[in-house]
């Protein structure tokens, strides 16, 4: 996502893009936006000219080397060490050497976007696409792209809204002989580009992230891809009952915590039987979860060009009065095991960079959560990885989803769900509405005092901006989406060498 366009993060960097090796490169490198990368995040909370050292480097180290940083990679400086990992495996996937040209992968990220009518990242890599040589023939719509890539489009579909439907027969058919067949090495790169530029699709829309200065250029056909109800400085304020009530749900939630631990210690274990049971009640639960009917009729007409079958979308893997497909078994298909080691033989690199970066999120803390400073939230952040999981279908049997109903509040699956599932359908209001005690207004305290991001967050002296616990929620759902997806995709290839 590191490409020509975006302003220099810093201020004392700020015009060099405009000369690379002394020479003139013509890169465009307008001023930051006013109101910030983010339609949900206030701009004081992202990092920029009093960023710490580690990370004023990489932000300038990505600049240099790719001529911007873009707005996703501001949003993620939130969280430093994360987005070291996810830079480097992006960058591995566009710009190293890989099976599949450059220009085409950028034309399968294309694809990816549009199944979530992502207009930020469609744009973006529809300027990648030309920047590496693509025809601009291709960019009139999928129908005018050459028959190999338009024949990705059914799994295309699959991955992005309905990954368990995904088989070796999908697989067959693609790397069956012919003039547009794919190789195997192919076929698991665009596999593995899918499934990233679906999940980040999710990240953009779940923070809410606003196009480059460069994508706005004052026409209102390139939209903002979130839909936001309101600006970030228009958060309501957190004072009065409503400060109360949500130090409530912060010493309610630790509560819960401790007596799951407490459990956890006591019982001698649940049965089997029990645990399929509460497996199978949250899957049912996440019915609750209804979508939303915001869609944005000006990104359809500029994005669809790419999407074949508009309508196919989400759909709850448990419906009531219908037979379910079968439950994945993690199992019997681990990442660790079987998902990582596949990637490692067919795209080596990229197989490792991929296991970096799940276990980083994966393993992310602060210990902090909100006042209380030295908390394992461990658990916590395994039930948000296993709720996503849950709603896609995938079960860990050694799990118990007692806890997910214990330690999620319903605010916060509505959010999971819409983010994960269908997340063009996110708004301002469904982020604000969960965990309410760590709204942004609520978070900067005197400055006589330390300053505590919230849950997953982080201690910070001032005067440096808190971290934002919804961008590493955010990330936990990028990440957990993404290798759900690619645990499906995998599998119907092991299934199809076997």
């Amino acid at each position: 996502m590191l490409v020509a366009g975006s302003p220099c993060p810093l201020e004392e960097h700020r015009g060099c893009g405009t000369r690379r090796g002394g020479q003139e490169t013509g890169i465009k490198v307008p001023r930051e936006l006013a109101k910030g990368p983010s339609a949900f995040i206030p701009l004081a909370e992202i990092p920029r000219e009093g960023a710490e050292s580690g990370l004023r480097q990489l932000l300038i180290e990505a600049f240099v080397s790719a001529g911007r940083v873009d707005h996703v990679a501001m949003v993620m400086g939130l969280h430093p060490q994360y987005l070291s990992s996810f830079w480097k495996t992006q960058y591995l996937l566009l710009r190293m050497d890989g099976p599949l040209p450059y220009h085409k992968r950028h034309y399968i990220a294309i694809m990816a976007a549009a199944r979530h009518q992502c207009s930020y990242l469609v744009r973006l890599h529809m300027g990648e696409f030309l920047q590496v040589g693509g025809s601009p023939a291709w960019l009139q719509g999928l129908h005018c792209a050459p028959q190999k890539l338009r024949n990705l489009n059914e799994i295309n579909k699959l991955l992005a809204h309905r990954p368990w439907l995904v088989t070796k027969e999908h697989i067959e058919a693609l790397l069956k002989p012919g003039e547009d067949s794919w190789s195997l090495a192919e076929l698991v790169q665009a596999l593995v580009l899918l499934t990233h530029y679906h999940s980040l699709a999710s990240f953009v829309f779940g923070c809410g992230i606003k196009p480059e200065g460069d994508q706005d250029g004052g026409n209102g056909c390139w939209a903002p891809s979130p839909h936001s109800d309101s600006s970030p400085g228009s958060e309501d304020s957190m004072g009065g009952s409503g400060g109360r009530d949500a130090m409530q749900e912060v010493e309610m939630l630790m509560e819960r915590m401790k007596l799951l631990q407490e459990n956890q210690q006591e019982e001698e274990g649940v049965t089997q039987e029990e645990m399929e049971t509460r497996f199978e009640l949250e899957k049912t639960e996440s019915l609750l979860v209804p979508p939303s009917d915001i869609l944005d009729p000006s990104l359809q007409s500029h994005v669809r060009c790419f999407v074949e079958d508009p309508e196919f979308g989400y759909k709850d893997f448990t419906r009531r009065g219908e037979q379910a497909p079968p439950t994945f078994h993690a199992q019997d298909y681990t990442w660790e095991d079987h998902g990582f080691s596949l990637i490692n033989r067919l795209y080596p690199d990229v197989g490792q960079l991929l296991d970096e970066k799940f276990q980083v999120v994966y393993n992310l803390t602060y210990n902090t959560i909100a006042m209380h400073c030295g908390v394992d939230t461990s658990m916590l952040r395994r039930a948000i990885w296993n709720y996503v999981h849950c709603v896609f279908g995938i079960r860990y049997d050694d799990y118990d989803y007692g806890e997910v109903n214990q330690l999620l509040e319903r605010n916060l699956k509505i959010y999971i769900k819409t983010v994960a599932c269908y997340p063009e359908k996110t708004t301002k209001q469904i982020y604000t509405q969960f965990w309410r005690h760590f709204k942004h207004s609520e978070k900067v305290l005197p400055p006589s005092l330390p300053l505590l991001a919230g849950c997953l967050g982080v201690l910070i002296p001032p005067p440096d901006p808190p971290l934002s616990p919804q961008v590493h929620i955010n990330l936990l759902l990028l990440e957990a989406r993404m290798q759900a997806a690619l645990l499906y995709a995998l599998r119907a290839v092991t299934r199809y060498m076997t």
